[in-house]
C-alpha cells in the first residue's frame, strides 16, 4: 500500500514537472517583465529607487509593446517596416480624442480607458490593413521606404488638424485655424490646435494596466508565432517562392501580421497619450528608428531579447544621467558592443552551450528531487 502511494506521489510529481519546452519558454518570457516591474515597484515604494525612476516604468511598458509588435513584422515575417511610429500616432490621437470628448459623459476611467485602448488599437489595425493592401507587394528597401513615408504622412496630417467644440457641436478645419466667427466664445474649447500639444487628457495609464497590456501583447504574439498561421508566416520569411508554391496565401498572412502589429502599436499609443503629453513631433521617424534599434539589438525574431534590450537601452541613459558629459558616449559604446555580440558566432555558441548546461543541470536537479520523493 505504501509502495503504491509512493509511486503515485512520484508519478504526480513527474506529471507536474513534465511541461513542454515551448510552454516553459513562453512562461519565462511572460514572467520576465512581470517580475522586473514588480521588483522595481517594490524598490520604489521602499525608497531604494528614486521617484524619478518610477516615472520611467509606464513609458518602458509601451516601448516594450512597440518593440515586441515590430519584431513580429521584422523578425517573424521578415519585412523591414519603418513606419511603426505612424501607427502609434494614430492610436495616441484616437484614444486621446475619445477621452477628451467623453470625459464628461463617461466619468468612470475603468470604463472609458479600456474603450479608448480598444478603439485606438482597432483604428490603428484598420490603418495597417488599408495601407498594407497596396504596399505589402513590395519587399526589402522599397517596403522600408514606403512605410517610412507612411509614418511621416500620418504625422504631417495630424499636425494640420484643428478641432474645437462649443454648444453647437464640433468644428473641424484642415491646414488653417478655425475662423473665430464660427465659434461661440463663451463655450468654445480648442481640442486640437495643429502642431500644438493635445492637452487635458486624464492620466489613466497606471503601471498595473500597462503591465497587463504588456503581458497580453507577449502572450498573443508568442501564441501567434507557434500557431499554424505563425508557421506559414515563417515559411514566407524563409522562402517566399516555396511557400507560395505550397498554396500559402502570402498577401493574406502579410496583412494579418501588419494589422496585428499595428493594433498593438495603437495600444502603445493610447498608453502614451494617457501618460505623457501628445504632440506630432514625438512620432517622427526617430521614434521608428529607436524601436527598430531595440528589436535589432535584442535579436531579430527573438521576443524575449526585444523585452530585455528595450529595458536596458531605455533605462540606461537615465541611469547614466549623473555622467552628463559621457552619458551618450557610454550609451553608444553599449549599442556597439551589443551589436557585435549578437552577430558573433563564438558568443552565440557560448550562449547556446551555457543555456543547454543550465537546462541539463535543472533537469538533473528535478530527477534527484523526484527520486527522494519516491523513497
Amino acid at each position: 500500500m505504501s509502495e503504491r502511494k509512493n509511486s503515485e506521489r512520484a508519478k504526480g510529481f513527474s506529471l507536474l514537472k513534465i511541461v513542454p519546452s515551448k510552454s516553459r519558454g513562453k512562461l519565462v518570457t511572460v514572467l520576465i517583465p512581470v517580475v522586473f516591474f514588480a521588483v522595481c515597484a517594490l524598490l520604489v515604494n521602499l525608497g531604494v529607487l528614486r521617484s524619478h525612476f518610477a516615472g520611467l516604468l509606464v513609458p518602458l511598458c509601451y516601448y516594450i509593446i512597440m518593440a515586441v509588435s515590430l519584431n513580429f513584422t521584422v523578425g517573424i515575417l521578415g519585412e523591414l517596416s519603418l513606419g511603426h511610429a505612424g501607427f502609434m500616432c494614430i492610436g495616441a490621437y484616437v484614444g486621446g480624442l475619445f477621452t477628451l470628448l467623453t470625459q464628461d459623459s463617461i466619468t468612470s476611467a475603468w470604463i472609458r480607458f479600456p474603450i479608448a485602448i480598444l478603439l485606438g488599437g482597432l483604428i490603428a489595425a484598420l490603418a495597417g490593413f488599408l495601407i498594407g493592401v497596396p504596399i505589402l507587394r513590395l519587399r526589402g528597401d522599397y517596403l522600408a521606404i514606403v512605410t517610412l513615408a507612411f509614418g511621416e504622412i500620418v504625422r504631417n496630417l495630424v499636425q494640420n488638424i484643428y478641432l474645437s467644440r462649443d454648444k453647437a457641436g464640433l468644428h473641424f478645419s484642415f491646414t488653417n485655424a478655425i475662423e473665430p466667427e464660427r465659434l461661440d466664445p463663451a463655450t468654445n474649447v480648442d481640442i486640437m490646435k495643429g502642431p500644438m500639444a493635445l492637452n487635458g487628457i486624464s492620466p489613466d495609464a497606471t503601471l498595473l494596466i500597462s503591465v497587463i497590456l504588456v503581458v497580453i501583447t507577449i502572450i498573443v504574439i508568442l501564441n501567434m508565432v507557434d500557431s499554424r498561421a505563425g508557421r506559414a508566416i515563417m515559411s514566407i520569411r524563409d522562402n517566399r517562392i516555396a511557400a507560395e508554391s505550397t498554396g500559402i496565401n502570402i498577401t493574406k498572412y502579410k496583412l494579418i501580421v501588419f494589422s496585428l502589429s499595428a493594433f498593438f502599436a495603437g495600444i502603445a499609443g493610447v498608453l502614451f497619450a494617457h501618460y505623457s503629453t501628445v504632440s506630432p513631433p514625438k512620432f517622427d521617424y526617430n521614434m521608428s528608428i529607436l524601436i527598430l534599434v531595440f528589436v535589432v539589438l535584442g535579436g531579430v525574431g527573438n521576443i524575449r531579447g526585444s523585452i530585455i534590450a528595450t529595458a536596458i537601452l531605455y533605462i540606461l541613459p537615465e541611469v547614466l544621467r549623473g555622467f552628463q558629459s559621457y552619458r551618450m558616449l557610454i550609451y553608444a559604446i553599449v549599442l556597439i558592443v551589443m551589436m557585435l555580440l549578437n552577430n558573433n558566432e563564438r558568443f552565440n555558441a557560448w550562449k547556446k552551450n551555457t543555456t543547454e548546461r543550465l537546462t541539463a543541470w535543472r533537469k538533473g536537479l528535478f530527477r534527484k528531487k523526484s527520486g527522494k520523493e519516491a523513497e
